[in-house]
């Protein structure tokens, strides 16, 4: 199964109250306990990032197989916003970016999605099966009319997981499932007023007889999906979206062999507007700063992913990722260029000459642009789950490998302030 099987669209325990005690609670608190009508709410161009963290253990037969670290990066850009038969809906095009970490290293980038698809502002899903992503949809939905507190609703949805790789199935694979929805009421959130809304579901789905085994060559396939997952949804009704989510989740996935993995734990997100940097200017003021600093071999350019500064000719100890000491100075006085910039997430990559075996340039770069990341973290320029790493050997280079200066400058690390 894939490891992304916690995005969805947007951190603290589970209410253990029922209906009746929550309103009770919230009325003896102050709140006025009045019926709220729910509805997403889109506006043409809005432009917003999704950051979640999945924290799982994996089982194979019931016998740990390995913990992990899972980020969702996701950017979404609406338009078309239209109405239809008296509802309202919007097309999201949306970029999803997994990063997947076993290790204390960290995160490495890794694989893309690009989705597209229409929601409607009860949170209805129109989506294609070339789409993979998001893995859980129409969750969660509302009701044509309004809530109380401690009232429940029910609504149906899906998990839609990635299985090429695994098992050959060439679409998303569906496990659709029945939710139940409580409102709880009124609550607060880091000073903001927002509606809490609890949803749970479980799964038990026999796979189709016309996906059993497609394109299997080994005839092993996945046979019933089981779990549940437990949600708390915090709810901006003003905004009409979802600024925060949490939530604790069990799904399994036997096998024809008998074989039976459990994906075990919990996953928070949390929603960021995009703000657009304008980034011609941005470029040059940089440039500027790092021509009065005097940084040699550092330079700043406006490139697809976002603002890249490229350090040329990184000095590490010899074969190794160990940053040398004027290195590490050089870093320190970039980053205050970074900090200008502290809702940007980082992207760490990590160039090498051509030099060795491509395994061990690739495994070397790797190294390089983690090292320099986890000095950014350790220094407190970023969170480690707002840093991300990639190598790419010798695969890039700048010039061709053709003189000690070339070589020179083919060995670099870049850092990105994402804008994707």
């Amino acid at each position: 199964m894939s490891a992304t099987r916690r995005i969805r669209f947007a951190s603290r325990r589970l209410s253990a109250f029922r209906p009746a005690a929550v309103a009770l609670l919230f009325a003896l608190s102050g709140f006025r306990l009045e019926a709220e009508v729910f509805r997403f709410q889109y506006s043409e161009g809005d432009s917003y990032r999704i950051n979640s963290l999945v924290q799982e253990k994996v089982y194979v037969n019931r016998a740990i197989s390995h913990a992990a670290e899972i980020t969702n990066r996701i950017t979404v850009r609406v338009s078309d916003v239209r109405e239809n038969e008296g509802r309202v809906s919007a097309f999201h095009d949306c970029v999803f970016q997994t990063s997947e970490r076993t290790t204390n290293k960290s995160f490495s980038w890794g694989r893309e999605y690009q989705s597209g698809f229409r929601r409607d502002e009860l949170g209805v899903y129109d989506i294609d099966d070339s789409h993979f992503m998001p893995v859980v949809r129409n969750v969660p939905t509302f009701p044509d009319g309004d809530v109380q507190p401690g009232e429940t609703w029910k609504g149906t949805g899906e998990e839609a997981h990635d299985l090429r790789d695994r098992f050959g199935i060439e679409t998303p694979f569906r496990a659709p499932f029945a939710v139940t929805y409580t409102y709880v009421g009124p609550t607060e959130l880091e000073g903001k007023k927002l509606h809490l809304i609890r949803a749970e579901y479980s799964i038990f789905f026999d796979t189709p007889a016309e996906l059993r085994g497609k394109e299997r060559t080994d005839g092993d396939y996945p046979v019933l999906t089981m779990g549940y997952s437990r949600q708390q949804l915090y709810w901006d009704n003003e905004q009409g979206y979802l600024p925060y989510y949490n939530e604790d989740f069990s799904i399994q996935l036997k096998l024809a062999s008998g074989t039976v993995y459990e994906f075990r734990g919990t996953a928070e997100a949390t929603v960021t507007e995009i703000k657009a940097m304008n980034r011609k200017q941005i470029v040059q003021e940089m440039n500027d700063e790092i021509s009065k600093m005097g940084l040699s071999n550092v330079s700043a350019e406006d490139t697809p992913e976002g603002i890249m500064l490229s350090i040329e000719n990184i000095q590490f100890e010899a074969d190794s990722a160990r940053l040398m000491a004027q290195e590490k100075e050089k870093i320190l006085r970039i980053a205050a260029l970074l900090e200008r910039y502290p809702d940007k997430e980082l992207l760490i990559s990590g160039h090498t000459a051509l030099a060795g075996t491509a395994a061990a340039r690739q495994k070397l770069s790797e190294e390089r642009a983690d090292a320099v990341a986890r000095f950014l973290v350790e220094n407190g320029v970023r969170s480690e789950y707002n840093v991300y790493t990639r190598g790419f050997g010798a695969e890039k280079p700048l010039v061709p490998n053709t003189s000690e200066d070339n070589r020179a400058r083919n060995r670099r690390v870049e850092i990105t302030i994402l804008e994707k």
